[in-house]
């Protein structure tokens, strides 16, 4: 059985990875999805609240409501089963981003990620996360949160 390449219409064998005319990636790998941006971001918002400690809250995308607290120094998002924030959708790299907590400094980082790691609806590939702002990996749009202290 032959695939056809979605990207350049080449042929490649069943099973096959990766496309051998372009490289493009056809099985296993990140689905591509829509950003949220404007009222869709500000509609995400949900009546989540603040913790005591910096946090995120998922709320737009599968596990809505799910809070992580970001009580480390790093914090590894991604697909990948051993990340701390494990989001478990195929628009999400295994190894997507990583949020870094320095004293009342976070910020995130993205891994090289496919589909990239938005804050407030700027692709970006290093931010610092202010109260309140909306970061969307994948199909997930979380809420970040200083905390009572930040």
């Amino acid at each position: 059985m032959v695939t056809t390449c979605s990207a350049c219409g080449g042929e490649a064998e069943s099973g096959a990875v990766k496309c051998p005319s372009c490289g493009t990636q056809l099985t296993g790998g990140t689905a591509s999805m829509p950003v949220v941006t404007g009222e869709d971001r500000s509609a995400a918002l949900t009546e989540v609240g603040p913790t005591a400690d910096p946090s995120l809250v998922i709320v737009k995308g599968p596990d809505a409501g799910e809070r992580f607290v970001l009580d480390r120094a790093q914090v590894a998002i991604g697909r990948d089963p051993d990340a701390v924030i494990f989001l478990n959708d195929v628009t999400v790299s295994r190894q997507h981003a990583v949020v870094t907590v320095a004293g009342s400094q976070v910020s995130i980082v993205d891994r090289g990620s496919l589909n990239g790691t938005y804050v407030n609806g700027a692709i970006v590939e290093e931010a610092t996360l202010s109260d309140g702002d909306h970061v969307q990996i994948g199909r997930f749009v979380l809420v970040f949160f200083t905390g009572v202290g930040g």
